[in-house]
């Protein structure tokens, strides 16, 4: 019943954001570019997306789908949304601590209304839902505690498979070190733009690849460590996710030409995405192995 109602709130959420970007669409097709009714469109597709995997992890046909379908769309939408949630509480905070600019081009009250429960909304749903919906259908995944598969532990091929920790913790010091105040890498040209709000963000990317970091440490101990298994299996699906995903968004706006101006040297930012995509489907892989020797040795 829970994963049902989460699942449902996360599908209605995303659907006030759809209709504000029908409106955008319709006010672009008048007096728009091009270019912004295509950015448009691809967030519809985002938008519909989200709301078919709401619905799917809320009822029963989810259950029937086949894995191949369900894991990218759970492990990229958790990846774009979960992973947002402490930038959200912590940026409402500098909202309310921040005067408003008063400028005449500000979202109409109802846009910002509806674009915030959208993505705060679906965000919460998925929280719930998507842990409920992946323990329900492959529960060797998340039962039992780190390091233990029946009555022997964790093979040392597998235990050892933790490289991706170094990239991931790579991206958790630079992001870190940029979200605390520091310049090295970033273009001079856009640090006018490079306020507390973009700090933030950058410092929710930190701390999600520092949990891509720990989840593959931990699972890469051997022994007879007490961590529930869920901690570091779910921890690693979202923050993995969340690194293809804005890894994958960033690279390709950085990528077009004059399309984004990236705070980082442009270099470095592609160095930086691409790294981020790598490393966010490594860690997956990691999960996946992991699961793979649990389900064997059931």
């Amino acid at each position: 019943m829970l994963r049902r109602v989460a699942a449902f709130t996360a599908a209605g959420s995303m659907s006030l954001y759809l209709m504000v970007k029908i409106v955008w669409i319709v006010l672009e097709l008048r007096h728009g570019t091009a270019d912004w009714v295509m950015l448009n469109l691809v967030t519809v597709v985002m938008a519909l997306t989200g709301i078919t995997l709401g619905l799917a992890l809320g009822q029963s046909w989810g259950m029937r789908l086949p894995a191949w379908l369900v894991l990218p769309f759970a492990w990229i939408g958790s990846g774009f949304l979960v992973s947002l949630l402490p930038y959200m509480l912590v940026s409402a905070f500098l909202a309310q601590d921040s005067p408003s600019p008063g400028d005449g081009a500000a979202l109409p009250a109802w846009e910002g209304v509806f674009i915030s429960v959208g993505f705060a909304g679906m965000a919460v749903g998925l929280v719930v839902a998507l842990p409920l919906y992946l323990a329900e259908r492959w529960p060797h995944a998340f039962a039992g505690r780190v390091g233990r598969v029946g009555l022997v532990g964790l093979p040392a091929s597998e235990a050892g498979r933790a490289w991706p920790l170094l990239p991931a913790a790579a991206l958790a010091v630079v992001w870190s070190f940029w979200a605390a105040g520091g310049t090295a890498g970033l273009n001079p040209a856009t640090l006018d733009g490079w306020d507390a709000n973009a700090r933030v963000l950058i410092g929710d990317g930190a701390l999600c690849a520092a949990l891509a970091a720990w989840s593959v440490w931990a699972l890469g101990r051997r022994g007879a460590p007490r961590t529930p298994l869920w901690l570091p299996m779910a921890a690693g699906f979202v923050a993995s996710g969340s690194l293809f995903a804005w890894g994958s968004w960033k690279l390709l706006w950085v990528l077009l030409p004059g399309a984004y101006r990236p705070f980082e040297y442009r270099g470095v930012a592609v160095a930086e995405h691409a790294l981020a995509i790598v490393t966010g489907v490594a860690v997956l892989l990691t999960l996946l192995r992991q699961y793979r020797i649990r389900a064997s040795a059931r």
